[in-house]
């Protein structure tokens, strides 16, 4: 076919993708799909639900947009929906590539173009839930902080041709786990607190072979509408309600309730409202958890090697400019103590102290807290690195929320890999 020919037949398919893009009612369609999704999962809230909703119409307009928004499902334990959302994730959006024990080479392939996948990664947990974990996996992290944005490319050496090869990182993202996902993954995610249900929520079963199909219709609609407009979407400059990295993860999804019109630009933008607020509050909460274990390192002192609960309050509510004595408007307590630090794996137990045996905490549970989050600082005794700083100062304290608006850096690294004997110009993956 000649070059015209070809371009006369693009212009007519064009034509044909934009009608059959007129022709769908953009809301009716959300409504179809909010209606589908929450068939079979319980989510937190009204805008989380709605935000799911977006983000799987957004992934069919990848090319429109230039930022990549990830979805985080993340629960406190297991059986609270993550993987019953990425299975209907799974169904409806834009070509979803599932990555389990795939190399990051071959991820970083799968999506070197200008139509990526939707890369889905379950139990993501297993991947990053410890030290070790993301420590291995530092290339996959790299990878999708890179891919948040366009451009940012991922450098590869091929050693064969000894060159170096560039590929695309950017593509849309969703990540379930158990447990937050690392804070450079957090932070550019449209993040979703899953829960158990109640005895009072229901949902339906579902079945691959029974409920796919329909939901894959639905996807084929999705991709008809969104597809028309890709130039529209490209073009459109929302009215943000948010600012920075929170607008640059929101805006596909707002831009998308715009086109679709009805309610959904109001629902889209108290969507981002609630949800970004919700993590702010979070921060705030973890940035304390942080506060209170430095805190605690000071005030075990020098030799002290277990100390009771009562004896570690008294001493934390006098600790210089610490919160604990007004927790919003309450002394910290027992409980609160206790579940402040569940979630870094130390509990209260029977210590003795003296003759007596009161509940309390020991130095040994503390210390892997202890180097894990607070850096820089010689946990075996008081003392810090550098002369004056001290263990609960206010430095440590910025250095550690630092981390959460920190740059990542935009290379993923790999180490190089051969040409393969039946490949030709590039390595193998």
């Amino acid at each position: 076919m000649s070059d015209e020919l070809k371009g006369r037949a693009e212009a007519a398919l064009e034509r044909q993708r934009q009608a059959g893009a007129a022709a769908i009612n953009g809301a009716q369609l959300l409504d179809e799909l909010h209606a589908a999704v929450t068939r079979y999962v319980v989510f937190p809230s009204s805008e989380a639900a709605d935000a799911a909703v977006l983000w799987i119409a957004a992934s069919h307009a990848q090319p429109a947009w230039e930022h990549a928004p990830r979805l985080a499902a993340v629960s406190p334990l297991k059986r609270c929906g993550k993987s019953r959302l990425l299975d209907v994730v799974a169904e409806t959006a834009h070509r979803p590539l599932i990555t389990v024990n795939a190399t990051i080479a071959a991820v970083a392939r799968s999506v070197d173009g200008d139509d990526p996948p939707v890369l889905l990664v379950d139990e993501a947990d297993a991947i990053f839930g410890s030290r070790r974990q993301a420590e291995n996996n530092e290339d996959l992290r790299g990878l999708l902080n890179a891919g948040h944005q366009r451009n940012r490319p991922m450098l590869r050496w091929d050693i064969t041709s000894r060159s170096l090869d560039q590929l695309n990182t950017f593509a849309m993202a969703m990540l379930a786990s158990i447990g937050d996902l690392p804070d450079t993954i957090m932070d550019r995610a449209v993040v979703l607190r899953m829960r158990r249900r109640s005895p009072g929520e229901r949902v339906s079963p579902y079945r691959t072979r029974r409920d796919a199909p329909p939901l894959n219709q639905l996807r084929d609609r999705l991709s008809v509408w969104a597809r028309g407009h890709l130039e529209d979407l490209e073009a459109a400059t929302p009215e943000m309600p948010l600012e920075d990295r929170e607008a640059d993860t929101y805006e596909p999804l707002i831009a998308v309730a715009d086109l679709a019109g009805g309610d959904w630009p109001a629902r889209a933008r108290k969507a981002a409202e609630v949800l970004t607020a919700a993590e702010r509050d979070a921060d705030t909460d973890s940035s304390l958890t942080v506060r209170l274990l430095a805190d605690l390192r000071e005030v075990f002192g020098e030799e002290e090697e277990r100390l009771a609960t009562t004896t570690l309050i008294d001493r934390l509510v006098k600790v210089d400019e610490a919160p604990w004595a007004d927790l919003d408007g309450k002394r910290l307590d027992a409980r609160s103590l206790a579940n402040r630090l569940r979630p870094y794996g130390v509990r209260p137990k029977v210590i003795r102290v003296g003759d007596k045996t009161p509940r309390g905490y020991e130095r040994a549970d503390l210390r892997e807290q202890w180097d894990r989050y607070l850096p820089g600082v010689r946990n075996d005794r008081n003392t810090a690195t550098t002369a004056g700083q001290a263990v609960a100062d206010g430095t440590l304290l910025q250095q550690h929320d630092g981390t959460r608006n920190a740059l990542a850096s935009d290379v993923a690294h790999v180490e190089p890999v051969a040409h393969t004997p039946s490949e030709s110009g590039r390595s193998a993956p």
